[in-house]
C-alpha cells in the first residue's frame, strides 16, 4: 500500500494547503473513491454526492461505459494534436452535431475555453458577416453571470472577488439584468454594433436562478429581429441536468435529438462542457451552423488537446449513457419530488425560506445574510450526516446529485437535508 493510500484526511488537507495555490475553499472532506451517486473519504466514510463536481458527473461517478471507453482509447492512441487527422475525431464530430442539430463543432477542453471560443467566433462573425467595423463589436451579457474566470470573462463579471486586482479588463461587453426582456430590447434598440447575447439558461453559480418560462424564447426572437447571435452557455445546465437534454429545451419532451418543438429555443451558438464527458476527462464544445462556424480558418483558433482521441471516445460514451439510461426523464421526475418535499418543509421552517430549480439543479435559500456562515455550517452538518453540498453566494445551498440517482436514494437524501435543517431552526 502506498503512502498516499495510508494518508489521513488531515494530512491530505495540510499537503494541499502547503503546496497548492489557495484559489479554492473546499469543504473539509478528502475523497478517495466514487461510484454512482456515492463518494467515500480516505477513512472509508460514505456520502451522497449532491454537487456532482458542479454538474460534471451527471452520469454518476466512474460510470463503467464511460471509463471503459476512456481506458480502451488510452491504450490505443491518446494525442496527435490537430497537426494530423485521427480516426476518432470525425466520428465524434458527426455524432455530436447530429445529436444537437448543428452543422459544425469546434472541440475544446474546459468550459471557460469554450466560452472564450464562442466569444471569438461571435466577434469574427460580426466583422466578416454582419459588417460591424473591426474592434467595435459589443456582446450583451447578464448581471450575476458565471462563465468562467479567464481575463476576458471576469471583465464582465459582477463578482468582485473574481475581478479585483486582475485588470485591466477587456472592453466590448454590455451588462443587463437577467430575466429582463425589456432591458434586452432597450439595448438592442439604442446601441449599434451588437454582435451577440451570451446567457445562461439558468444561472447556476448565482444561486440557481430560473428565468420566466418565456424569457429565452422572447430573447431569441429579439436577437433574430436584430441580427444578433443568441449564445447559450449550457456548460452547467446541459446534458440532461435540468430535465431535458438542454435547458433551452424549456418544457419540451424531446430526449435524444432536441427536435424543435414549440418550447424549444435554438441557440445560434451552443456551449457545452462538464457532463459532456461524464466527469471523466476535460471535454468541451462549441456548436454552430456553417453560416457562423465557417468564419474560422486554419490557424485562427485551436488547442493542442482539443478534439483528442480520448476526448472523442469519452464524449460519445457519455452522451450514449444519457440516452440509454433516460437521465433527462429521471432528472425531471426526481427534481419535482425534491422541490415538492423541500417546499412542504419550508412552509413551516424558519431556517429555509425558498427552494427553486429545475430538474436536478436546485437550491435552497437560507434565512440569513450572504455574509453569515449559516449556510456553510449547514453544509458541514450535512457532511457529518452523510451528504455533500456547498454554499454559493453565502446564504444559498446548491443541490445537484448525479442523475443516476433513484427515488429511494433521493427520499433518503431529502430526509437527511430536512433533519439537518431542523437542527438550525431558530
Amino acid at each position: 500500500m502506498s503512502v498516499i493510500e495510508k494518508m489521513s484526511s488531515d494530512e491530505a488537507i495540510v499537503l494541499e494547503n502547503n503546496f497548492g495555490a489557495h484559489n479554492y475553499h473546499p469543504l473539509p472532506v478528502v475523497l478517495s473513491r466514487g461510484k454512482g451517486v456515492y463518494v467515500w473519504d480516505v477513512e472509508g466514510k460514505k456520502y451522497y454526492d449532491f454537487l456532482s463536481a458542479y454538474s460534471a458527473v451527471n452520469q454518476g461517478h466512474c460510470h463503467p461505459k464511460i471509463v471503459n471507453a476512456m481506458i480502451e482509447q488510452a491504450q490505443t492512441l491518446t494525442l496527435t494534436s490537430r497537426a494530423f487527422y485521427n480516426n476518432k475525431l470525425g466520428v465524434y464530430e458527426e455524432y455530436i452535431t447530429k445529436y444537437f442539430g448543428f452543422d459544425k463543432v469546434l472541440p475544446m477542453n474546459t468550459g471557460a475555453e469554450a466560452v472564450e471560443t464562442a466569444l471569438k467566433l461571435c466577434r469574427k462573425w460580426a466583422y466578416e458577416i454582419k459588417g460591424i467595423h473591426e474592434n467595435d463589436a459589443q456582446i450583451i451579457v447578464c448581471d450575476g453571470n458565471f462563465h468562467g474566470r479567464t481575463t476576458t470573462i471576469i471583465s464582465f463579471s459582477n463578482d468582485e472577488n473574481a475581478r479585483k486586482n486582475f485588470g485591466p479588463y477587456t472592453d466590448g461587453f454590455i451588462k443587463i439584468p437577467y430575466n429582463n426582456i425589456e432591458a434586452l430590447q432597450n439595448v438592442l434598440n439604442s446601441t449599434k454594433n451588437i454582435a451577440g447575447f451570451l446567457v445562461e439558461p439558468i444561472q447556476g453559480e448565482a444561486g440557481v436562478y430560473v428565468p420566466s418560462e418565456d424569457y429565452l424564447a422572447k430573447a431569441k426572437t429579439l436577437c433574430e429581429a436584430n441580427n444578433v447571435l443568441f449564445i447559450a452557455d449550457e456548460v452547467q445546465t446541459g446534458i440532461a441536468r435540468t430535465g431535458s437534454i438542454l435547458a433551452v429545451c424549456g418544457n419540451c419532451t424531446c430526449e435524444n435529438t432536441c427536435e424543435k418543438q414549440a418550447t424549444y429555443v435554438t441557440p445560434d451558438i451552443l456551449i457545452l462542457g462538464k457532463a459532456l464527458s461524464g466527469g471523466a476527462y476535460p471535454v468541451s464544445a462549441v456548436l454552430a451552423n456553417d453560416s457562423i462556424m465557417n468564419v474560422i480558418k486554419p490557424g485562427q483558433h485551436g488547442s493542442t488537446f482539443g478534439g483528442n482521441p480520448i476526448a472523442a471516445a469519452v464524449a460519445i460514451a457519455a452522451l450514449n449513457v444519457v440516452n440509454e439510461e433516460n437521465l433527462s426523464q429521471n432528472a425531471r421526475r426526481l427534481g419535482k419530488i425534491f422541490r415538492d418535499k423541500i417546499g412542504e418543509f419550508i412552509k413551516s421552517s424558519t431556517i429555509a425560506s425558498l427552494v427553486r430549480g429545475k430538474g436536478l439543479l436546485n437550491a435552497i435559500v437560507i434565512n440569513d445574510t450572504e455574509e453569515s456562515d449559516t449556510a456553510w455550517n449547514i453544509c458541514m452538518a450535512l457532511r457529518d450526516n452523510g451528504l455533500l453540498a456547498k454554499p454559493t453566494h453565502g446564504n444559498i445551498i446548491r443541490f445537484a446529485p448525479p442523475l443516476v440517482m433513484n427515488e429511494e436514494e433521493l427520499l433518503d437524501c431529502i430526509s437527511i437535508i430536512v433533519n439537518t435543517l431542523k437542527q438550525f431552526e431558530k
